[in-house]
């Protein structure tokens, strides 16, 4: 148990994974009382099979400040939360950036496999989530993703359902560098895509790499979404590589008359493949669900 106020084993959540042991057969659960916890985290790759547990999913709170333009820090530093463990759990808890817009600011960077994020709360502004490992396998459910540009960026194969997405800014949501010879990417189903009022101008996606994969499928999106859908981030070579698909989608932001014609609608048959365990099936059997 993780508690400020001394009621618990630990006074911070990073005092708690020192305690864990390395490479455990075994489960670990961390319980993290409310309270905002100013702490700059790392779950090392020796740690497994643990689970964070918030008290309150807005009132649990692991915030912390740094962003790119720090004494050059660069993107890549500027972490509140990196997970290189795989087999990690995440539940009820929210993970921020705190860091004013003056560059990218990462929430959550992650390098394990099998990582498991429930009703979470991600809290930025560009750059929030870095999604950093080819060919690992996460899995949001039911959170809540923020942020101004490419906030959900990375080369992993990640699957967000039920999540929804908000823009604060005319940017751009998703910056997927998927290698060419993964079959996935980014694949959010059954999302609501928001934006703050004054925001009119969101593309889905650009590739940071050229044969970036994203895929919407069943989310509503916002009329903040542009006609156009997609971005090839000023390189028209990237249209003939970059994986982009839509299937279904509703909202205002859904009309696809004016879509980029180098982007994809998919058939009922080709979106009958794309299901959690063909998506993530690459290296051994995983179903998040169990």
């Amino acid at each position: 148990m993780v508690a400020q106020d001394g009621s618990g084993d630990y006074a911070t959540l990073g005092e708690a994974l020192e305690s864990v042991r390395a490479f455990m057969d075994y489960n670990v659960k961390i319980y993290v009382k409310k309270g905002i916890y100013k702490e700059k985290l790392v779950i090392p790759s020796w740690l497994q099979n643990i689970e964070i547990i918030g008290e309150d999913v807005n009132a649990t709170i692991i915030t912390y400040a740094d962003h790119a333009n720090i004494n050059n820090m660069g993107t890549f530093r500027t972490y509140t939360m990196k997970v290189e463990g795989s087999h990690i759990t995440f539940r009820d808890i929210t993970i921020e950036n705190n860091a004013p817009r003056l560059g990218q600011a990462v929430a959550l960077h992650t390098e394990g496999d099998c990582l498991r994020f429930i009703n979470c709360r991600f809290l930025g502004n560009q750059d929030t989530v870095y999604t950093g490992t080819a060919g690992t396998r996460l899995y949001f459910k039911n959170c809540y993703i923020e942020g101004t540009t490419d906030f959900i960026f990375g080369p992993a194969t990640a699957w967000f359902e039920g999540c929804t997405i908000h823009s604060k800014a005319n940017s751009y949501i998703t910056a997927a560098s998927t290698p060419k010879d993964v079959q996935f990417g980014y694949i959010f189903d059954k999302c609501e895509l928001t934006a703050e009022d004054n925001v009119d101008k969101v593309y889905l996606g650009r590739p940071w790499r050229p044969y970036a994969y994203t895929l919407f499928m069943n989310c509503k999106l916002g009329s903040h979404i542009v006609p156009e859908g997609w971005n090839n981030w000023r390189n028209k070579e990237n249209e003939k590589t970059a994986r982009y698909a839509e299937f279904k989608n509703s909202g205002e932001g859904a009309e696809i008359s004016k879509r980029v014609g180098w982007s994809l609608q998919l058939s009922e048959k080709q979106a009958k493949s794309v299901t959690l365990n063909n998506v993530f099936s690459t290296s051994g059997v995983w179903n998040p669900c169990e």
